[in-house]
């Protein structure tokens, strides 16, 4: 079963009926609702009066359970074909953490006590010795040639052995092509991380038949890479002990954050961690010396060669990570290895311990990371997805996944923001800085195109093979829904209804069971961002969102997920929202109740504007951006926000004059009458609001969605005067956050519009537009473009940002 729609009228919809209306109007409702401090006392009480309200429902979640993880139709047919083949009956869900004595050859009482040191110490670990690998490396010809260029002599010829000056920052780089595997070390550490994560979080809830694709992957004899998006420094950790213990080859981990202390970079290095070279600051330091970039390509190279898997992690952000993957093809290039099976992962969290999410150094803040361990506050559940393997040569070969041909972003936006003209922007969006020429300056333009379309797929279908969890839900609701607050049944009602638009767009849940313990169970992880209050006299529970900036933003970052999931519904509701506000503007609103038709063609033209301010990883390189579009148009059609619709004589109709780019409005009653406009052509489709009395509920969620991203446009825009430029990027992406903070300090209620991932994006899009340019001669710098020196660009890029924006 691919995926069905959860009747609404199933028993557990019908049992979750709110006996009390809700209260709709925020004043009198904050005048009724007494507040509930979460303090020790009280955590059973909140706990129990929550289950009270509750009535017992038959479990419904996981009743049908999408099929998530396929590879791209388009970009590799064959990979596809090969999962219906061994298409194998359902297997369920395991607990990576609940290790008893079946899961040993032995039983007993003792047995049971000393199980999961017998588990670990039974599982096969693949032999993964250094070798002679570093003799090979150094004796490679990119290696060779990138140490001529260096030293900046001719007079050493290629087939020299070149052995000497191998200290120093050289030696420390071929000291990282001896990690390997210890399996003594790997099977202690593993034993010791299953009781670490089992401190950490309730379950690791893993898809059986996905593991038995991976262990038919493994037969066809090529190595594996493991792709995911980055999120916590946990994430490889979760994926190797997965595969460990799965008897799966443990692939070579990339880690690209420093590591310093002396001790624990020769722990990682026999575990299979590729760290950065000693002394590194960061991965963008280390990838702009001219001879880490072939020491590394080499050092992949040979992994390949052996047989060896890699674990790389991709930066949701702007793809940082994505050069691995050109090693990797290269070595297909360069012919050490036929062929490679690229597996997205996916890693959902219910909630992240804080120490992952601002982690600090210290002993005492080590002390307080195990004493909340120990004491088992919000122990979240982890769902961990692996999607189908697929071939990379076949995706490079296909000739689908491709970005070259792209337009820089001012080039398809500039027209429509100053001069409102919209015939640029049909076309693609260069995102060639994915991948800059400082990174591998060795690859080909052509091949750099490749890598980057790569990392692009990659990061979409990571996220879309990721599960919803039920803090995701909860948060969401709370944030885009009920800001104001919500009752409790009425928000068991709306759990109901978006799980059944995130199962209808194939995408899968990361937790099963009744509605009562899944409300109890996220709303116990949210329970520092919340409020809880009792609303008499029925003293039905209550929940506010705490107004401060880090529960804020806490939700926010769950929210995430699904903005992609309605990434579609989302564009095409802000488009739709802009449209109507150019009625209004245009004197088409007033008192008056009227029917507005939306033409096709503009209203693709409105979602093409803001499809390009999107980030990378929501659109596939596979898909067009007019493509995107037309795919918006008809889910909004699927939500029940737009109805198809005939034009008729007496309704206001909307016509695009393309003279001039000059846009009106009118009411026609002769339905003879010749127009210019696209709405009255022949076989053009329009479309109108499903309730033209008042705007549907779902339009007012669906545009809350984006409008975080697009409010941390609006507010970095108006902070640029204040910053003192030209100035370094990094100085600007802090002096901007602070900006916005203080902004959101004014603002009093959008917190979430603050965050640091926000405001580099806005950065990044800045200067794609050409609002910012970049001068690296020693440094990047950034100054403001001449364009936008001119207050009156500003404002007008201002209000083409603002009319998207839902208020």
């Amino acid at each position: 079963m691919d995926v069905a729609r959860v009747d609404a009228s199933s028993e557990g919809a019908t049992m979750l009926q709110p006996r009390h209306p809700a209260v709709e109007n925020s004043s009198v409702f904050m005048m009724k609702i007494i507040v509930i401090r979460f303090k020790a006392q009280h955590q059973l009480s909140w706990g129990v009066k929550i289950r009270r309200k509750l009535k017992s429902v038959a479990p419904f979640q996981g009743r049908f359970r999408p099929m998530v993880g396929q590879c791209c139709h388009q970009c590799t047919p064959q990979s596809m074909d090969l999962k219906f083949r061994c298409n194998s009956p359902p297997l369920g869900f395991q607990n990576l953490t609940c290790v008893n004595e079946t899961h040993t050859r032995y039983r007993g009482w003792l047995v049971r006590r000393v199980c999961c040191l017998l588990f670990v110490w039974g599982r096969e670990v693949h032999l993964s010795h250094a070798g002679d690998r570093r003799h090979n490396v150094l004796a490679s010809e990119r290696v060779k040639q990138a140490l001529l260029t260096t030293r900046g002599s001719g007079e050493t010829r290629p087939t020299e052995p070149v052995m000497p000056e191998v200290t120093g920052y050289f030696g420390r780089l071929l000291d990282l092509t001896e990690t390997f595997i210890s399996p003594t070390l790997l099977r202690l550490v593993s034993w010791v991380m299953l009781k670490f994560f089992s401190l950490m979080f309730c379950s690791v809830q893993l898809n059986l038949n996905q593991l038995a694709a991976l262990h038919h992957a493994t037969r066809q004899k090529t190595p594996l890479i493991y792709v995911c998006v980055r999120q916590s420094p946990v994430d490889h950790a979760l994926i190797c002990l997965t595969l460990f213990c799965h008897n799966l080859r443990v692939p070579y981990t990339l880690y690209p954050a420093p590591v310093q202390q002396t001790w624990l970079r020769s722990i990682l290095k026999r575990l299979g961690v590729i760290l950065l070279p000693k002394d590194t600051g960061s991965e963008r330091d280390a990838e702009m010396d001219s001879l880490y970039s072939p020491v590394m390509t080499s050092f992949i190279g040979e992994l390949l060669r052996e047989g060896a898997g890699l674990s790389v992690g991709i930066s949701a952000g702007g793809g940082q990570g994505g050069q691995w993957l050109a090693r990797v093809r290269q070595a297909i290039v360069d012919g050490l290895v036929p062929n490679v099976s690229i597996v997205p992962v996916a890693v959902s969290y219910d909630c992240l311990p804080r120490h992952f999410i601002r982690p600090q150094t210290g002993l005492m803040s080590a002390l307080r990371f195990v004493v909340l361990l120990l004491k088992g506050d919000q122990r979240g559940s982890v769902r961990i997805h692996f999607a189908q393997a697929f071939s990379l040569k076949e995706m490079c070969e296909s000739g689908k996944c491709r970005v070259d041909g792209g337009h820089p972003l001012q080039e398809l936006l500039l027209s429509a923001v100053l001069h409102e003209r919209t015939d640029s922007i049909f076309g693609q969006k260069d995102v060639s800085w994915i991948l800059p020429p400082s990174v591998m300056p060795e690859l080909t333009p052509a091949e750099r195109q490749q890598t980057i379309a790569l990392t692009l797929h990659l990061m979409y279908s990571s996220t879309k093979s990721m599960a919803v969890m039920s803090t995701s839900l909860v948060s969401c609701l709370l944030l885009h829904k009920h800001r104001k607050g919500v009752r409790l049944s009425a928000l068991c009602r709306d759990i109901c209804w978006l799980l059944e638009e995130v199962l209808f767009r194939n995408t899968d849940v990361g937790y099963g069971g009744s509605l009562v313990g899944l409300v109890h169970h996220a709303l116990s992880m949210l329970r520092p961002h919340l409020l809880i209050a009792a609303a008499p006299p029925t003293r039905e529970p209550v929940i506010v969102l705490r107004p401060d900036p880090e529960s804020l933003l806490t939700l926010s970052q769950h929210c995430n997920l699904l903005t992609h999931i309605f990434i579609h519904a989302a564009v095409g509701a802000c488009a739709v929202s802009a449209m109507l506000r150019e009625v209004v503007g245009c004197g088409g609103g007033g008192d008056q109740e009227f029917d507005v038709v939306l033409g096709q063609d503009e209203l693709v033209e409105k979602i093409l504007q803001l499809t390009h301010l999107l980030s990378p990883g929501y659109i596939p390189p596979c898909q067009t951006a007019h493509g995107f579009a037309l795919d918006a148009v008809d889910c909004l059609v699927q939500c029940g926000v737009l109805v198809m619709e005939e034009v008729q004589s007496e309704t206001p109709m909307c016509d695009f004059m393309k003279r001039q780019g000059v846009l009106s409005w009118r009411a026609s009653d002769n339905p003879n009458q010749s127009s210019d406009s696209d709405c009255e052509e022949p076989g053009t489709q329009s479309y109108k609001l499903s309730q033209p009395s008042q705007c549907p509920e779902m339009l007012f969620f669906l545009c809350s969605l984006l409008s975080v991203q697009l409010r941390a446009l609006c507010w970095t825009l108006e902070s640029l005067h204040y910053l003192p430029l030209p100035t370094t990027e990094t100085a600007c992406v802090s002096q901007l956050h602070m900006h916005l903070k203080n902004r959101a300090q004014l603002d009093k209620v959008h917190y979430e519009s603050s965050s640091i991932d926000l405001v580099r994006m806005a950065l990044r899009t800045f200067i794609d537009l050409g609002v910012l340019i970049e001068d690296t001669r020693e440094d990047v710098y950034l100054d403001i473009g001449p364009l936008f020196a001119q207050r009156e660009n500003k404002e007008k890029l201002l209000q083409f940002f603002s009319q998207f924006l839902y208020k």
